[in-house]
């Protein structure tokens, strides 16, 4: 499919001594396509950009920086490109490491997102910067929003590339706008139950890891625990965590050998702040791919219709097939940064040839000013932010 860009008004900044003018350009049809209905017509996935020639004679990380601040707090300029295309591809930039990308990611102006009930192992390499998942190179991680299987999402996602493999290791794009409304003509039946019953997800915390990359009861929950704590103590502080979700009634846990169990009724489809557009935001796809081959995670997350019934294999196949043909596959320079709109557009990693470290890919999330809408009229659909700990 043919490629197309828009011409993004950015005017040109003067920032203390230096000027910066992002450009976009178009990439291969491999990693960029024009999105379909509801997105405006001609819009891209990603919208990439680079600075202009003249701004490549004196760029700098600080020049940079700057320049995104003040567009940001004059108009919200990247936000607004964000909420129309769902992710930005940042190219040729002074990026070298996980510092830098801190300090550009940063310079966005969102709230740093703190990770309530966390699944994978991410440590911290620099302020609010991460590994982005550490799962071996062998496993797909399919299409999915962030944290869809917890209350506490963030709305923003910074990826930046430090090292690419030779083969594979692509990051997957798709719109959530898009698979909901491809879904809606495909499957309504899927669609209308899922508006009056939401999902049920259970989600197995261990005190050991359970999986490789995987995250431990303590990283998810301990943050409060002290290595004195006796065991009331600590289930005491990992529950006072959970309650900072604050879904009341809708969110629920039960002690078990080696761990706990703790179940959320939430809202597959919710709506985009600014345009009320329904979104897909699921993992459901990635949960049928993990179920099909058989992956060790398939044991962490286990997923129901709201009322506890089983969602069809069905339904969750199609939605996989609808995002086989949406997604494109983003095969990394090293120092690109891919930003996503988490409300509304997906990731997900690829397996790769060569070794584990061949590719290194840092994460860095943060909050937005708004929670995405309901969709519906459930109490349970309702997003909330998470009580602050």
């Amino acid at each position: 499919m043919a490629t197309a860009t828009e011409q993004l008004n950015i005017s040109n900044l003067a920032i203390t001594d230096s000027t910066v003018t992002f450009e976009p350009f178009p990439l291969p049809p491999t990693n960029q396509r024009i999105l379909g209905a509801p997105h405006p017509p001609n819009t891209v996935i990603p919208l990439a950009l680079r600075a202009s020639e003249e701004s490549q004679r004196s760029l700098t990380l600080d020049s940079i920086t700057q320049t995104i601040q003040t567009l940001q707090s004059h108009n919200q300029t990247f936000t607004k490109q964000l909420a129309r295309h769902g992710a930005l591809l940042f190219r040729g930039l002074p990026i070298h490491n996980a510092t830098d990308f801190s300090k550009f990611a940063h310079a966005f102006g969102y709230k740093p997102h703190e990770i309530i009930g966390i699944v994978v192992d991410r440590p911290c390499l620099a302020p609010n910067v991460a590994p982005a998942n550490e799962a071996p190179k062998e496993v797909q991680i399919y299409n999915h929003n962030e944290s869809p299987q917890v209350p506490h999402a963030p709305e923003y996602i910074f990826f930046y590339n430090q090292r690419a493999p030779k083969k594979g290791g692509e990051t997957p794009i798709s719109s959530s706008l898009e698979l909901f409304r491809r879904a809606q003509v495909e499957i309504p039946e899927f669609i209308d139950q899922l508006a009056e019953k939401g999902v049920l997800s259970r989600v197995v915390y261990h005190v050991e890891r359970q999986y490789e990359g995987g995250s431990t009861l303590r990283q998810a929950f301990g943050k409060e625990i002290d290595d004195g704590d006796d065991e009331e103590t600590r289930r005491t502080k990992i529950e006072a965590q959970i309650a900072r979700y604050g879904r009341g009634k809708y969110t629920t846990w039960e002690w078990v050998d080696g761990g706990i169990v703790v179940t959320h009724r939430l809202p597959v489809i919710r709506t985009q702040p600014g345009t009320n557009l329904p979104s897909l935001f699921t993992g459901l796809a990635a949960y049928y791919k993990r179920v099909q081959a058989n992956d060790e995670r398939r044991k962490v997350t286990q997923l129901l219709y709201g009322d506890g019934t089983p969602i069809p294999e069905r339904y969750l196949a199609h939605l996989a097939k609808i995002t086989d043909e949406i997604r494109v596959l983003h095969r990394w320079q090293e120092g690109d940064v891919l930003v996503y709109d988490n409300i509304i557009a997906q990731h997900g990693r690829e397996p790769w040839e060569g070794e584990q470290g061949d590719r290194v890919v840092l994460a860095s999330l943060f909050d937005g000013p708004d929670v995405p809408g309901a969709y519906g009229f459930g109490d349970w659909a309702q997003v909330v932010q998470a009580l602050d700990g």
